[in-house]
């Protein structure tokens, strides 16, 4: 009898941690390896939806952005993006101008609200809310389909599974956040004067005159190319964790929140790696302007 099963047998617990606790990178380098493989595989799929699956996308347009049942009563994606970033340029204003105020600067309220929600707060709020809505959505959808053998079916109708069901989604998505966006970014400007100009009663010309010198048009470039790339990222996690979903109903709902856990990260991730990029040296603006 060998070392291995004799210690297997008197201590099974901590045998079995140790062997979990050892084999650890090996299972993390397969699970980031799977995980590559199938981005690779939507993305590279992402011609032959568009050649083939035309019409997929399109319905999948209209409902990432209107919302079906329940969701399309209220505006679906839109109503929620927008009153989330309604919200998020009010609290900007409102922090803003109570902040600057004790120091004497609450006229830069206008510069605070073009950097803060160009920059950060408009697109971690968007991107929280496309995986609120159209994420978490697509990661349930898939999971049971996964589960009811529907996607196997698609296999063996000789239909690609990745392709009609997570390019598709990733198009889809990459679509509709680019109004979105620009509807989310317009909201929380909105938000931010109203509340300046209405509720704290600071002049609409010295509002204006700090937030348009402040506010730059790369700035806002960027901030759609952040959001895109969100999106993108977003669509595939959720899509992975219902494509692979296993373990019924308890299976299902452990993925949305998997998918839900590692989005949030991620969508943080963006947006700190991005300023780093962009403004980690400098910040691209002058208060002395």
């Amino acid at each position: 009898m060998s070392t291995t099963q004799i210690l297997r047998s008197r201590f099974p617990r901590a045998y079995g941690d140790v062997t979990n606790l050892v084999s650890a990178p090996a299972r993390f380098l397969d699970s980031l390896g799977h995980v590559a493989w199938f981005c690779l595989q939507a993305i590279g799929s992402i011609v032959h939806a568009l050649r083939h699956y035309r019409r997929e996308v399109l319905r999948l347009i209209a409902e990432i952005g209107m919302g079906t049942g329940a969701m399309a009563v209220i505006g679906g994606t839109v109503a929620i993006i927008g009153f989330v970033t309604l919200s998020a340029g009010s609290l900007i204003a409102i922090q803003g101008f109570a902040s600057l105020g004790n120091i004497g600067v609450e006229a830069f309220t206008g510069f605070f609200a073009a950097l803060a929600n160009v920059r950060v707060v408009a697109p971690i709020v968007t991107g929280q809310a496309l995986a609120a809505t159209v994420g978490a959505g697509a990661t349930a959808e898939l999971g049971a389909m996964r589960i009811s053998e529907e996607i196997d079916a698609l296999e063996v109708m000789g239909i690609k599974s990745i392709s009609y069901l997570v390019s598709t989604r990733i198009l889809a998505g990459t679509v509709v956040i680019i109004p979105l966006y620009a509807m989310a970014i317009l909201l929380s400007f909105f938000s931010a004067q109203v509340v300046t100009t209405v509720f704290y009663a600071q002049s609409v010309g010295t509002y204006s005159h700090y937030f348009n010198t402040f506010l730059r048009v790369d700035d806002v470039f960027w901030s759609f190319l952040q959001v895109i790339i969100m999106s993108v990222i977003v669509m595939l996690n959720h899509c992975y964790f219902g494509y692979f979903a296993s373990g019924g109903a308890v299976g299902v709902g452990e993925a949305v929140g998997k998918s839900m856990r590692t989005s949030l990260v991620a969508i943080v991730v963006v947006v700190l790696f991005a300023s780093l990029a962009l403004y980690g040296t400098d910040p691209n603006f002058n208060l002395t302007v």
